[in-house]
């Protein structure tokens, strides 16, 4: 059992929910996974964010996605899309997030707007657990200009 999660911390690493993005070769994407750890002293909640090297079913991840325009001119209407690791589940985001989608990157929006089969010939509303891909849609990256992008989610 420990195998599977010592794996699964490797292939995020490797991995890092491999970004796709549409948008100009001038843009270079760069991409990791961190654990979220909790801290309690005096009653107070520190959050730190350390390299994975075991991962067990509960831990908290973060995925982050770095893009630079390398180029001389805008890069517009750039796309990042990620799709989750198998081994964990999306984290709901509280406000605007990414767009989401539940049936392998075929249709994107709001989680609560999604719908997935029931199993009983209807449909039920879109969970956290039924995310397969996180989008981003950034306007425009200037020359020379670089973000990130990132989502939360837990290992099954």
């Amino acid at each position: 059992m420990n195998r599977f999660f010592v794996a699964l911390a490797a292939s995020a690493i490797a991995m890092t929910s491999a970004p796709a993005f549409a948008g100009a070769g001038s843009v270079s994407l760069t991409s990791d996974v961190k654990i979220d750890k909790v801290v309690v002293e005096n009653g107070k909640e520190t959050h730190f964010l350390t390299a994975p090297q075991k991962v067990v079913p509960g831990d908290k991840l973060v995925f982050t996605t770095q893009y630079r325009n390398n180029g001389g001119a805008p890069v517009d209407s750039f796309v990042v899309t990620n799709p989750l690791p198998a081994g964990v589940a999306y984290i709901a985001e509280a406000g605007d997030g990414p767009l989401i989608s539940v049936d392998g990157g075929k249709t994107w929006g709001a989680l609560k707007a999604l719908t997935v089969a029931d199993g009983k010939g209807g449909t039920r509303p879109a969970q956290d657990t039924d995310v397969t891909h996180v989008r981003w849609s950034i306007p425009v990256i200037a020359p020379g200009a670089s973000g990130s992008v990132s989502y939360h989610a837990t290992v099954r």
